[in-house]
């Protein structure tokens, strides 16, 4: 637990501190716990919030404080269970884990609504407390469970999917299904049981100042649904081409609408990294650096600075640098991260011989290597040369187009060398050995440890090494001495030979450092986005430039990161959502033993899908792995509209012998209520998640957004085109009967004569 061991260390803190000279203070520049705490926090707050809202859905519709208080213990005997059910399992409460709970108040309470409505209108027909109580969950146990398998069914998928993304996510299917499994059993048990004990008449219940008026807008909403729906009906084909036309606009919204990976979270962190040319000395080097820490320091959103340099595990060369900057908390900034960004670029941008790119840090981190920007692309080839033309063309064209901005690349071919050329006939003729010119370089620049001093509370190592002076420029070469037959100079110390006398200096560049993937020579360029920019749109135009500029097969693409976790989950994405929908329709199909019904239910998936997709990018957001994980939820949640209408229809037409045109009807006023109740718990369920703005509601927002945007649209066209698409299908199922009749068991033939003479 890091908020455990943080909290730990900040204990121990206090000690080291007295254990350490006077002169060394130790700060704390950075904790992320912070933000952490921050953001569970207001997730708690988002889900007690959704739970007040859903809960005052059920007072509204029925009216009753009794039956909301029914509904109100359903709801929080769902969560605890699903928390003691979560610390067995070994999961954890964080932002993902409670904000599947959040969203689960809508699905959580949707079983208890039903059962809970279906009860009071058996009641309001003047059966008692027990005899509605019994008769109504016999009669709706069937849809409650329809309702639970066909929204586990909806997350079956989520547990497959690969990748981080995939384990990431698991635990939010996991917790969502446990939730809907355990709110199943106690609408079932529970909730008819305190219904029989708890619920009055309704001329019996407290009445509530203003509810009157509800329940007479509720009235007069159903009857110009029932008159809406006549019309509607009347008028099937029309109703079926905007049925086959939602199918389209889904298909088309979804190929054009921009995709983009995970949304950009403010943490409160910033990285950046730092460079200088290739020739930049390490004292320089330090000098830009700390010019670069303090102009951020003098920004007020900044609390504090981290500044590393020197090759290393951090930074890959000796001309890059590390900068970690932590902010004020979210909720005491003005300006968000990325309006941080762009004022800190500004402050370093007139340090000269110094380029930062800065790089706000994320909660869900995918890639591990040190990188200047948030994507990264690495060419590979068997040329090293070839790879690193390629990449600068490739660069060239990647800087003029408006989609990218920081494009930068790994590779840095400005390093100086210098190389030591021994004329090996002269050194013979002077008694120099190769060896001896090695060792005398590796004692004056390798900085080699000769012995080691141990003392009572310390051991120091000595290292053997030039002077700082005879370290700054390769001419000192004339300065060092190596044992000889005879000195090569007049004045000269006896017996030594200067290795300028035996050897050539030649000055050449050479790449600083050469990458390597696989084996192969590989030069990695990172990039940022554009403001408003998708990566789906930046992952297709690479695609286009590389065949614009011509680049060879030979030359490989691979994207890194966060990049390449996108396109992994782009590719899935279709499959994910056959993959959904299909294991809807095999339960459905097993659960209403047919092929036709579950086609019914399915009808009202892409009414949700374009209303998910448009509620996004209205409000500016990306197709992301989040708004994906909202839409795939929206086919747990818009097709209990369809479950509810056609089970009591299928009633309606096997066991009081309706029509199937006044059972559809019927079964959609009698369900009227239900439907509004569990909709709108689900969207208020959803509502918190889409208006919250504090720490982490970056990566809630799109969840928010998409089920809200989903159950609007599809509550509107559902209502009405899955009554005529029921009909239809039966009507098409009445055909399929005739032309196909039903194949009985064989008659016995009659016997033949005389076939029986002679039997006893």
């Amino acid at each position: 637990n890091v908020i455990d061991v943080v909290r730990q260390i900040r204990d121990e803190i206090p000690k080291l501190q007295r254990a350490i000279p006077a002169g060394v203070n130790l700060t704390v520049v950075s904790d992320r716990t912070v933000t952490i705490r921050a953001s569970v926090r207001d997730v708690q707050f988002t889900l007690i919030l959704s739970v007040v809202l859903v809960t005052l859905v059920v007072l509204l519709f029925l009216r009753s404080l009794r039956a909301t208080l029914i509904a109100g213990v359903a709801l929080p005997l769902s969560l605890i269970t699903s928390f003691g059910i979560m610390y067995f399992c070994g999961f954890s409460l964080d932002n993902l884990s409670l904000m599947a709970l959040t969203i689960g108040t809508g699905f959580v309470v949707d079983d208890a609504i039903v059962m809970i409505e279906n009860i009071v209108r058996h009641m309001e027909n003047g059966e008692s407390a027990m005899q509605a109580s019994l008769r109504g969950a016999k009669e709706i146990g069937f849809t409650v469970i329809s309702l639970t398998v066909s929204l586990i069914a909806v997350f079956i998928p989520l547990l497959f999917m690969s990748g981080l993304v995939g384990r990431m996510f698991r635990e939010f299917a996991l917790t969502l299904t446990i939730a809907v499994v355990t709110s199943a059993i106690i609408s079932l048990t529970l909730t008819p049981m305190m219904c029989s004990r708890l619920l009055k008449y309704a001329g019996e219940e407290v009445r509530i100042p203003g509810l009157a008026a509800i329940s007479r807008g509720i009235d007069r909403m159903v009857n110009f649904y029932h008159r809406s729906l006549l019309w509607v009906l009347e008028r099937q084909r029309a109703t079926l081409l905007v049925t086959f036309a939602t199918i389209v606009a889904t298909l088309v919204m979804y190929v054009v609408a921009p995709k983009g990976f995970l949304p950009l979270q403010d943490t409160a962190s910033i990285t950046a990294v730092t460079q200088a040319g290739p020739d930049v000395s390490f004292a320089e080097m330090q000098s830009r650096q700390s010019k670069a820490a303090d102009a951020i320091k003098a920004d007020p959103d900044v609390i504090g600075v981290v500044s590393v340099i020197g090759a290393g595990s951090v930074n890959p060369t000796t001309n890059v640098g590390r900068l970690v900057m932590t902010l004020k908390p979210r909720g005491e900034r003005r300006d968000d991260v990325s309006v941080v960004v762009a004022r800190l670029k500004q402050l370093t941008a007139s340090i000269p011989g110094m380029t930062i790119y800065f790089q706000p840090v994320q909660d869900v981190q995918i890639s591990t290597q040190s990188s200047r920007s948030q994507y990264q692309y690495t060419l590979t080839g068997t040329d090293a040369a070839q790879v690193a033309l390629w990449a600068n063309n490739l660069i060239a064209e990647l800087r003029r187009d408006p989609l990218f901005r920081d494009v930068s690349s790994e590779a840095q071919d400005g390093g100086l060398r210098a190389a030591l050329d021994i004329n090996r006939q002269r050194a013979g003729q002077l008694g120099v050995s190769l060896q001896v010119v090695t060792d005398t370089l590796n004692d004056a620049f390798a900085q080699r440890q000769i012995s080691t001093i141990y003392g009572q509370a310390n051991q120091y190592r000595v290292v053997l090494e030039a002077l700082p002076m005879y370290q700054r420029d390769p001419s000192v070469l004339s300065k060092l001495y190596v044992p000889g037959a005879a000195s090569a100079i007049v004045g000269g110390p006896a017996g030594q030979v200067p290795i300028s006398a035996v050897a050539t200096l030649t000055r050449t560049t050479a790449p600083l450092a050469i990458s390597h993937q696989a084996q192969f020579p590989a030069v990695s360029l990172s990039f940022n986005l554009a403001p408003g920019a998708a990566l789906g749109d930046a992952v297709d135009a690479v695609k286009a430039i590389e065949t614009r500029i011509g680049m060879p097969s030979n030359i490989v693409g691979i994207y890194a990161g966060d990049a390449a976790e996108f396109s992994r989950s782009l590719a899935g994405q279709p499959w994910l959502i056959l993959a959904a929908i299909v294991t809807i329709y095999i339960v459905l199909g097993v659960l209403y033993e047919s092929y036709i019904h579950p086609i019914t239910i399915l009808s009202t998936l892409p009414s949700a899908g374009v209303g998910a997709i448009l509620a996004l990018m209205l409000f500016g957001q990306d197709l992301s792995v989040i708004g994906l994980i909202g839409i795939i939820l929206l086919m747990g949640i818009v097709k209990k509209n369809a479950i509810m209408m056609i089970d009591f229809a299928l009633e309606a037409e096997r066991h009081q012998g309706m029509s199937a045109n006044d059972a559809i009807v019927q079964a959609c006023l009698l369900r009227f209520r239900p439907i509004m109740m569990t909709t709108l718990a689900a969207l208020f369920g959803a509502l918190p998640l889409a208006v919250e703005s504090g720490t982490g509601a970056e990566l809630r927002f799109p969840l928010g957004i998409s089920i809200i945007g989903g159950l609007l649209l599809s509550q509107l066209l559902t209502l009405y085109t899955t009554p005529v698409i029921y009909l239809a299908l039966d009507r098409l199922n009445r055909r399929l009967e005739k032309a196909v009749p039903p194949v009985g068991p064989e008659l016995p033939s009659p016997p033949v004569a005389g076939a029986t003479e002679g039997m006893q």
